[in-house]
């Protein structure tokens, strides 16, 4: 009976050691079967490398300034009697905007034009008795003397009282008034600021080894805080002929029409001088572009290895393989950058997803609303 009992838990034992090892061997050999099976497809975002009309652009800073302007201000003191303007108000080129006191300059002028008077009729009257001998002809020089003398003084005084009023030396918008009727006023006192605001320039500096690429007439986009997105259209019209020696670059002056009245000197500009004409770039999404220690690079998306068609495992569809290129790259602009080598118009890219990837992997595409296939250029307003 013991060796019957010993018999029969040796036989349980070894069946429990037996269904162990077989569940042990039945997991290694799913498991060697999922390393060495197909890896599952990744999911990612793709947008197409597509062809548009790119204009090469060189990006700077500048400040708006008026086609004229100038602070108002008198060079004789006085007290003011009359006003002629309103602050912001358009003024034409000669127009009266401020007098001064002004009496006395006005009493001496009228003594002088009676001083000048007196002297011509002494001079006429000389004239007629040097003829006959009656008088001297040194005495006729001292009548002649006399009127140039009485003359000369009349326009001194003339232009004395000139100066106690201030026209408007050309036409523009005035600014905001410093002074009020009473006020006395010092020499060199500013009065306001006169702006011609229906062209502006803008300044702007370029390293010395871009002057090379500015000419004359080239266009230049500008925006201002002011209408974020909208770019007017300037034209180059000066190049200093000189380097500033502190910094290197070559200060560059730009016309930029102004018709509606909207732009204001002294406005931060940003610049993008165009270059040449638009030509005809492959351009992707900059969200395709990963690095390595060898580059600049993107995934494509091919059929199979090396771009022929495989079927996946159920039959039906080819797979979809990630490939790893090298590109080469050029300008890059509002998200989107050119391709200068490595990828062919139409070609499909990974623009999510990348860090799943490496060079083979089987990948599933999605849909990534967020990455268009293209992006509208920015808005320009020509010149009129």
């Amino acid at each position: 009976m013991p060796g019957r009992r010993m018999i029969i838990m040796l036989s349980l034992v070894l069946s429990v050691v037996l269904m162990l090892a077989g569940y042990k061997t039945y997991w290694i050999y799913q498991q060697l079967q999922r390393l060495h099976g197909p890896t599952p497809p990744v999911s990612v975002a793709t947008s197409n490398a597509f062809e548009i009309p790119w204009q090469r652009q060189m990006p700077a800073a500048g400040t708006l300034k008026a086609l004229q302007g100038i602070n108002l201000s008198t060079e004789v003191p006085g007290v003011v009697t009359q006003l002629h303007f309103e602050s912001g108000q358009r003024v034409e080129a000669g127009q009266t905007l401020l007098q001064l006191e002004h009496q006395t300059q006005q009493a001496e002028l009228d003594v002088a034009k009676a001083d000048q008077r007196l002297a011509r009729q002494n001079f006429e009257r000389g004239r007629k008795l040097v003829d006959i001998s009656a008088i001297s002809k040194g005495e006729f020089d001292r009548l002649g003397a006399e009127l140039n003398r009485n003359t000369a003084l009349v326009a001194q005084r003339t232009a004395a009282l000139e100066k106690k009023h201030i026209t408007a030396p050309f036409t523009g918008t005035i600014g905001i008034r410093q002074v009020n009727v009473g006020d006395y006023l010092q020499s060199t006192q500013v009065i306001a600021s006169l702006q011609d605001t229906r062209r502006l320039y803008v300044d702007f500096y370029v390293p010395e080894q871009a002057v090379q690429l500015i000419r004359i007439g080239q266009p230049v986009q500008v925006e201002v805080s002011a209408r974020p997105g909208t770019f007017s259209l300037a034209e180059v019209s000066a190049i200093n002929p000189i380097v500033d020696d502190s910094t290197r670059n070559v200060l560059v002056r730009a016309t930029l029409p102004n018709q509606r009245d909207d732009l204001l000197p002294g406005m931060f500009a940003h610049l993008r001088v165009l270059l040449d004409e638009p030509t005809a770039q492959t351009v992707i999404q900059e969200s395709a572009i990963a690095f390595n220690p060898y580059g600049q690079y993107v995934y494509v998306i091919t059929r199979g290895n090396n771009g022929e068609p495989q079927a996946s495992d159920n039959g039906d569809t080819p797979q979809l393989i990630a490939e790893q290129r090298l590109i080469e790259t050029g300008e890059r602009r509002n998200g989107l950058v050119v391709v200068s080598k490595g990828l062919s118009k139409g070609e499909q890219v990974v623009t999510a997803g990348q860090l799943k990837l490496k060079h083979g992997t089987p990948v599933r595409i999605s849909i990534d609303r967020s990455q268009p296939d293209g992006q509208p250029m920015p808005h320009q307003e020509g010149a009129e």
